[in-house]
């Protein structure tokens, strides 16, 4: 049983797993875990012969860590004598071979809790390297039918090492393996949306428009010369979006606000980020336009579904605004009453369960408003990444829809993981926009 640390780890365990043909079980614990939910999990699983793969292991409680620990050692000891039967927590149940147990930690976290030894000893520790990304890439960019995926590959490494190196040092910013991931899974859209244009505009493209969106102003020009230079004479079209555009000048002029081409672009780059992926950041002080901004996109989405729109992405979108910072852990996400052992749903939970409900292509927005630390927004690392599953602290497990997205308006990231900024894709609102967003139109107020 492997302790895994480092980055890409829970993808890691789940491509070993479905490499093997064995059902793994990914499940992101919480400081809300409790020892007769964990003896549940491992009572399925030994029956099952599968394996699981708990998520920041090292958030639960200590007293639990050494309650789980018991449990684990039952289980190693009926595999180590080949037992078809064994007493687990006082009952007798069947044991298959196949189980398997990894638990994956980041250290050093607020909220961590350093495992005990007796926990310890019955993991042997394994430490994820950082991925070869020119490979990886290369192999993905074969596979959404790039020719020349080689070359391609090689340049958007490069490009992705000298903008970590060479860019401003934000909270915000991420180049890492998930970031690489969602811009080739765009990179393949548009392949297939343009099969006539060059392969180095398709990748350019992709490089841009999930890039761009999160880059302070200062960045951007030399963000634009590193591209140039690594694809010298190679012209970029520019994208016509046509009747979102069209909707977006109507819907800023119904509500009475200015349509400045700046802000026009930014609903524009959160369309295009909700589009590859599943959490979305709004990031900007107070007053930049971040509500308006996903307010405005709802309303233009509407009003082009309305108008019979030959593009299915532009569907009625129904937002659930909360403030995770007001409430509890137990009142966000569940808890279980201590005396009657009875299960209550919070509210994120309730949110998703009723949001799944829906049968319609209509989308939800989840919006999260208010300030992101790795304190609640860790029990999310499982609806964030490729598993888009909710884990409560009751054992359940939420599959979550395509057409479900996270949607988290802050201020800043100061205080969140880069477990948490990987998983989300960046727009960040420049603090000018409040000044040039101006609530009527002066002339006509004048008039």
């Amino acid at each position: 049983m492997p302790v895994i640390s480092g980055t890409g780890k829970t993808e890691s365990v789940k491509d070993l797993a479905k490499a093997m043909g064995v059902y793994c079980v990914v499940f992101n614990c919480s400081d809300q875990i409790d020892f007769k939910m964990m003896a549940k999990l491992f009572s399925g699983l030994a029956q099952t012969g599968a394996w699981t793969c708990l998520d920041e292991f090292n958030r639960i409680d200590i007293e639990v860590l050494s309650v789980i620990a018991q449990q684990l050692m039952q289980v190693r000891q009926a595999l180590l004598v080949n037992a078809q039967h064994f007493i687990f927590q006082g009952t007798e149940i069947p044991l298959k071979t196949g189980f398997g147990c990894m638990i994956t930690m980041n250290p050093g976290y607020a909220g961590r809790t350093e495992l005990p030894d007796n926990l310890k000893v019955l993991f042997r520790p394994v430490s994820m390297m950082i991925p070869d990304y020119a490979l990886i890439a290369e192999i993905m960019l074969f596979a959404e039918g790039f020719d020349s995926a080689s070359i391609l590959s090689k340049k958007m490494v490069k490009l992705y090492k000298l903008s970590s190196e060479q860019l401003s040092q934000q909270d915000h910013y991420d180049f890492g393996m998930r970031a690489v991931k969602s811009v080739l899974v765009m990179a393949g859209a548009l392949k297939r949306a343009h099969p006539d244009l060059s392969e180095d505009v398709v990748l350019i493209r992709a490089m841009r428009d999930s890039n761009v969106p999160k880059f302070l102003a200062d960045d951007l020009p030399l963000f634009q010369a590193i591209v140039n230079d690594l694809f010298p004479r190679v012209d970029i079209p520019s994208v016509d979006y046509g009747e979102l555009e069209v909707a977006i000048k109507a819907c800023l002029t119904d509500a009475g606000l200015q349509p400045v081409p700046e802000f026009i672009t930014k609903i524009i780059q959160l369309y295009d980020t909700f589009q590859v992926r599943f959490g979305v950041m709004l990031v900007g002080p107070t007053g930049a336009g971040k509500t308006t901004c996903y307010n405005i996109l709802c309303q233009a989405m509407l009003r082009l579904h309305g108008q019979g729109s030959q593009n299915s992405s532009y569907q009625p979108v129904h937002t659930h605004v909360l403030n995770s910072k007001c409430v509890s852990m137990g009142e966000l996400y569940g808890e279980v009453d201590a005396l009657t052992q009875e299960w209550s749903d919070g509210l994120a939970s309730s949110i998703m369960r009723e949001a799944i409900k829906d049968e319609t292509k209509s989308k939800h927005w989840v919006v999260f408003d208010g300030p992101v630390d790795a304190l609640w927004i860790e029990n999310m690392n499982t609806v964030l990444d490729d598993n888009m599953t909710l884990c409560l602290a009751n054992g359940e497990r939420i599959k979550l829809k395509q057409e479900l997205r996270m949607l988290f308006e802050v201020q800043d990231l100061a205080v969140a993981s880069p477990a948490t900024v990987s998983r989300c894709g960046m727009v960040y609102m420049t603090p000018g926009m409040k000044s040039c967003i101006l609530k009527r139109f002066i002339l006509n107020s004048i008039v």
